[in-house]
């Protein structure tokens, strides 16, 4: 990924003006790092089946990364989570102020798409990778798992109910990377839908353990505030700790037997991340025991 790291610091947006704080506020949550999880998703799809489209592949990785990114800012601001740290920085609402958040983030989201259209793939290709990132990152995906979330913050959800917010919230841009990177690739429309239903629940899977992470993680081990969530729907509010870790345990092994059904090149290609994401909950408990056994 360190050549993924490099095109996006040299391809980052840069505005010709006078502000004197606008370019440093489209910059800095993007390059304050991150997972890269969606990006990387992406390239080992294009990395398994047409490694000579890596290169060309960059742009819409960046552009998922900055919508992404985005995505952060606004889920950020005081009227939504009120969060002072992320990535291990300071918001931009508290860097900045408020007004240049939402703004910066209105910047990257669009930003991403005009990415979309300049990528250098036929115009078919670049049309459905802008319907994919806008189906799944916008009122019918991330959008909509948003707004949920807020609206019932404090109001008990069923496991079906936490299941579809999370799905939109989170999992459907996670499936969205794959599909992208299937979609560059001419990958079967079979294969496409599969790649999607395994990103939705490697999705689902990521929240659950995020949630897990904040309730056993230091603000300074994750970046960002944990420790947050017990007023909010999130998979250990509803199921507990232990419940949540029996959740993800079987999400885990759902994927990985679907996982093994997946074609040599694309098992070798997303190899690396299942064994890195996979069981990473399980993976933070044992390191836990092993330190209080010490």
């Amino acid at each position: 990924m360190q050549d993924f790291e490099n095109f996006l610091t040299q391809n980052l947006p840069v505005v010709d003006t006078f502000h004197p704080d606008y370019n440093e506020a489209l910059r800095a949550m993007v390059l304050a790092g991150g997972k890269r999880f969606r990006p990387r998703l992406l390239l080992g799809i294009v990395e398994a089946y047409a490694p000579l489209l890596v290169e060309s592949a960059m742009t819409p990785a960046l552009a998922l990364e900055i919508f992404h990114t985005y995505s952060l800012i606004h889920d950020d601001l005081p009227a939504m989570d009120d969060a002072d740290l992320r990535r291990g920085e300071p918001t931009l609402h508290t860097r900045f102020d408020e007004a240049l958040a939402i703004l910066a983030g209105d910047a990257l989201n669009t930003h991403a798409f005009e990415m979309l259209s300049r990528s250098a793939f036929r115009a078919d290709v670049r049309i459905e990778l802008v319907r994919i990132l806008a189906e799944n990152g916008g009122s019918g995906g991330m959008v909509l798992g948003q707004a949920i979330d807020l609206e019932f913050e404090k109001s008990p959800l069923s496991l079906e109910q936490v299941v579809e917010l999370h799905t939109n919230k989170t999992a459907k841009l996670i499936a969205a990377a794959l599909e992208m990177g299937a979609v560059i690739v001419d990958l079967p429309k079979e294969t496409r839908r599969a790649l999607y239903r395994f990103g939705i629940d490697l999705g689902l899977l990521f929240q659950v353990q995020d949630d897990i992470l904040d309730a056993t993680q230091s603000a300074e081990e994750a970046g960002k505030p944990t420790g947050h969530d017990s007023e909010k729907n999130s998979f250990v509010t509803l199921l507990g700790l232990e419940g949540a870790m029996a959740y993800a345990d079987g999400l885990a092994e759902g994927l990985r037997e679907r996982f093994e059904l997946f074609d040599a090149p694309l098992k070798e290609a997303l190899s690396p991340l299942m064994e890195q994401y996979l069981f990473r909950h399980a993976l933070k408990s044992k390191s836990e025991d092993s330190e209080t056994e010490k």
